[in-house]
């Protein structure tokens, strides 16, 4: 999943931030029951179509952004662990994905103007926001460990309905400070430009290394909670 993510935002920084990918109207595009979607709507709304068709979204690791939308499956579904616990599983916080993508990271990554790749823009938009979201849903994998490893301790929370506590206790500064340095390395690697033997970067790893400390993992951290404070439902 990080390597999708960083590669990606490597890709797509060689666009411009091309706005109007990204407002409904702009370019018409609508839902079958006729409403009106931006183009990065449009296209994710489609690839969950025929990715779901697939079973895609039957596997608890994956969380459609229209669920609503998904279609009848065309293979025999398939059966899955029951790992998570069936009340808290339905977390879903792939509309704050969305705006903390648009308004966060894209911003970040891009060049400010319109070049005019719309498609291209939002192909690589589409890829980024699916590794995210899988990404980041997999806080409540996480949260799940971590529930069964202190059990005591987060029940006592859960509660009391404590979510700053509940944060604090799984928070890991020294975990997060390793993903960081992990990513603007990966981002060093994957964003050289190998035409030129100057040691030039499509994407600035520090620039990388912030989104993912600002968003990407207060957004996994978020799940988790969410998760861990409908641990105790029946």
């Amino acid at each position: 999943m990080e390597d999708t993510i960083i590669f990606g935002l490597v890709e797509r920084s060689q666009f411009a931030l091309n706005d109007p990918v990204y407002h409904p109207g702009e370019i018409p595009m609508y839902t079958r029951d006729g409403r009106q979607l931006s183009l990065l709507e449009y296209l994710l709304l489609e690839t969950e179509h025929v990715h779901g068709k697939i079973r895609r979204y039957t596997n608890p690791d994956e969380n459609a952004f229209f669920p609503e939308y998904l279609p009848p499956l065309i293979l025999p579904p398939l059966v899955y662990p029951n790992v998570l616990w069936t009340p808290a599983a339905s977390v879903n916080v792939n509309d704050r994905i969305m705006t903390m993508y648009k308004e966060h990271l894209l911003p970040g990554i891009a060049a400010p103007g319109d070049d005019g790749n719309y498609g291209s823009s939002a192909m690589y938009d589409v890829m980024i926001l699916q590794a995210l979201s899988r990404r980041i849903h997999y806080g409540k994998f996480v949260a799940e460990s971590k529930f069964l490893q202190q059990t005591e301790e987060y029940s006592d929370l859960i509660r009391k309905r404590d979510a700053d506590a509940i944060m604090e206790l799984l928070t890991d500064r020294a975990v997060e400070l390793k993903v960081i340095d992990r990513v603007k390395m990966k981002t060093s690697i994957f964003g050289r430009d190998l035409n030129t033997d100057e040691q030039m970067l499509r994407l600035d790893p520090d620039a990388v290394g912030d989104l993912y400390d600002t968003w990407v993992m207060p957004l996994t951290k978020d799940v988790e909670v969410e998760y861990l404070l409908r641990r105790l439902d029946e």
